[in-house]
């Protein structure tokens, strides 16, 4: 079996489909070339799915959206329990090294993760969502 060093590097080698699902030129979806660019399609995915969304894994998803449109108090750390939650149940693999949520005067919450994937922990990765609740 090859490693995560020797995929990574075959351009010959797809791991995934990129999220959101899109067409693309060369077939049906885009793919991701790299481990850890398939984790932050896989991290995306599960955490803009709220759970009992997907049918049958109710518990699949996460609580961040619900989080976010709550409007309630200390949402920072509930954003950050939330997704530190979602991820070590369902991206075991996943290691998360720092989220920082701003949640500014305009209605506006900007939650940003930088994460490594355990095969390869000293290759970081940021996933930045950008939650506008007023709209």
């Amino acid at each position: 079996m090859a490693s995560v060093r020797e995929i990574d590097r075959n351009d010959d080698i797809y791991v995934g489909i990129k999220f959101p699902l899109d067409y693309s030129p060369e077939g049906f979806f885009y793919k991701t070339k790299t481990i850890l660019e398939q984790a932050k399609s896989n991290m995306r995915n599960l955490l803009l799915t709220s759970k009992g969304e997907r049918v049958m894994q109710p518990e699949f998803g996460s609580t961040l959206t619900d989080i976010i449109f709550d409007q309630g108090t200390d949402i920072p750390n509930r954003v950050d329990e939330s997704i530190r939650e979602a991820t070590s149940s369902w991206l075991p693999y996943i290691n998360i090294n720092d989220i920082v949520v701003i949640q500014g005067d305009s209605n506006i919450v900007d939650v940003s993760i930088d994460f490594s994937v355990s095969l390869e922990p000293d290759s970081f990765e940021t996933l930045t969502f950008n939650f506008n609740i007023g709209e």
